[in-house]
């Protein structure tokens, strides 16, 4: 499960390393969804600016009101699921800088039901709602009403049926993952226990023995992760010594699939050295930060 190649580490220990040095941006927070018309939707969690580049729910209340006629007439079942996902699109803790956008053939669909009704007074679909850039299922992260799951299939209920489902990600320890994903708090810890108090949560409780990155403080003791998924991922198991890279939400530390998880050891912090110069030979990781790496042998 672990990888132990030399030449793994050594890449993983100056990733682990540059961490320490550089200066994350946290991500744009969640918010309750308080625009009426998206109040039925199967999330209600938000984030702004939304698609439509409004900055508050105010604003995007404003601009959405245009189309409740449309809305009153049913001229499409995904209307307004369609519009929610574009003035109030869902919050999730993996996308929090670049929000996921509704499906091109939801837009489509929307947009075939409607418009022929919208020509009857003159006016086309808007330009603000074209489909064409909009991302296709197949092809790249996208929402739609059929990948959102409500309810759990009768007989499946239960911890056994919640883990028969599970398949984790492994996700890479690269510089491009931790700048990809944006993650809000990374931590040394050792696994003290996992426990689940329901098919949709974890809670994984982890003694933390270094904090290398944070938004909120947290203790130098037990902590508890929470994971609101009925699969444990990263999969965790009590007793193991590992660096954890995930999401705070809420001032709570979170444990989702996504996240990181590298078995710690102790040449991470022993055999290398960051120093920070602004020489022409220096290696840059990113367009803000001159950074060398030197091996101590």
């Amino acid at each position: 499960m672990w990888r132990g190649e030399e030449g793994e580490w050594a890449t993983l220990a100056a990733f682990f390393l540059w961490l320490r040095v550089s200066m994350g941006v946290h991500g744009a927070p969640c918010e309750a969804v308080r625009i009426p018309m998206c109040k039925t939707m199967p999330w209600n969690i938000t984030r702004m600016p939304n698609h439509l580049h409004h900055s508050t729910q105010e604003n995007a209340i404003l601009a959405i009101e245009q189309y409740q006629e449309l809305v009153d007439i049913s001229c499409s079942q995904v209307l307004t699921f369609f519009l929610c996902a574009m003035y109030a699109p869902i919050c999730t803790l993996e996308f929090l800088h670049d929000p996921i956008k509704p499906c091109k053939s939801v837009c489509q669909r929307a947009r075939d039901g409607c418009e022929p009704i919208m020509k009857r007074y003159n006016h086309s679909w808007p330009e603000s709602l074209a489909c064409d850039d909009l991302p296709v299922y197949d092809r790249g992260v996208c929402i739609s009403p059929e990948a959102i799951v409500t309810d759990v299939p009768e007989g499946e209920e239960g911890p056994g049926a919640c883990l028969s489902r599970c398949k984790c990600r492994k996700i890479n320890p690269t510089l491009t993952t931790y700048l990809t994903k944006n993650y809000s708090y990374i931590i040394h810890a050792k696994v003290k226990s996992v426990e689940r108090g329901s098919c949709n949560e974890i809670t994984t409780v982890v003694d933390v023995k270094e904090i290398l990155k944070s938004s909120i403080p947290i203790p130098r003791s037990q902590v508890p992760l929470l994971t609101n998924s009925s699969c444990q991922c990263p999969h965790l198991l009590p007793n193991q010594d590992v660096l954890i890279m995930c999401y705070e939400w809420h001032s709570r530390l979170m444990l989702l699939d996504g996240c990181l998880v590298e078995k710690w050891k102790d040449q991470l912090d022993k055999r290398y050295k960051v120093r920070l110069t602004n020489e022409s030979n220096s290696y840059i990781l990113n367009k803000k930060s001159a950074i060398k790496i030197y091996l101590i042998t």
